[in-house]
């Protein structure tokens, strides 16, 4: 695989749109979780240019946009459930997975995603990738998501590895300046898709 280079000592991915197209899964559950709690349609393309944000990173353009506080975690419960519910439609990235099937044990590799736990876990189960990674490092491990470096960096760490030794794959502009505020190289994987 000629996008890594032999220096490279371990592979980091994200999760959603990464490795999983999960944006139909994302959108349905948000969408309805948005409605049922602000009583107002949501246009579908409103969710466009959200995929790499955290939860609450979408919460704060809601809360902005609106002029008030919303009840925050109440949306996310409704919104991780409503995605659960669309798991049957999830599909993997297959130009991205067949990247981690090929180094499955040749190098330590780890997933590092602004998603929960819950729903990452679930998603990489769903399709059988799971076994393929080191470590799953979530939102849920760490105070500051991406675009911070904080997520790679513990990816690096419980990989037992130098930041500047992993490659990240990403396909979100927090994903990949996060990767650079670590000190690693990444692939945009938007390329690899448009190829």
């Amino acid at each position: 695989m000629s996008l890594v280079p032999h220096s490279t000592a371990g592979l980091i991915f994200d999760c959603d749109g990464t490795l999983v197209d999960s944006l139909p899964m994302y959108r349905e559950g948000w969408i309805a979780a948005l409605e049922d709690s602000l009583r107002q349609n949501v246009p579908l393309e409103w969710f466009h240019g959200h995929g790499g944000m955290s939860e609450h990173m979408v919460l704060d353009i809601i809360e902005e946009k609106l002029g008030r506080g919303v009840d925050r975690e109440g949306i996310i419960t409704r919104a991780r459930d409503g995605m659960l519910q669309q798991l049957h439609a999830l599909r993997e990235i297959t130009v991205v997975a067949d990247i981690a099937r090929h180094y499955h044990g040749r190098l330590p590799m780890a997933v590092a995603s602004n998603g929960s736990r819950r729903i990452v876990s679930a998603c990489l189960r769903h399709l059988g990738l799971e076994r393929l990674f080191d470590a799953i490092i979530t939102i849920d491990d760490v105070e500051n998501p991406k675009p911070a470096p904080d997520m790679f960096l513990l990816a690096a760490g419980r990989l037992a590895l130098e930041p500047g030794a992993c490659l990240v794959f990403e396909d979100s502009r927090e994903g990949m300046l996060a990767a650079t505020r670590a000190g690693m190289a990444h692939v945009d994987v938007n390329t690899l898709l448009a190829g």
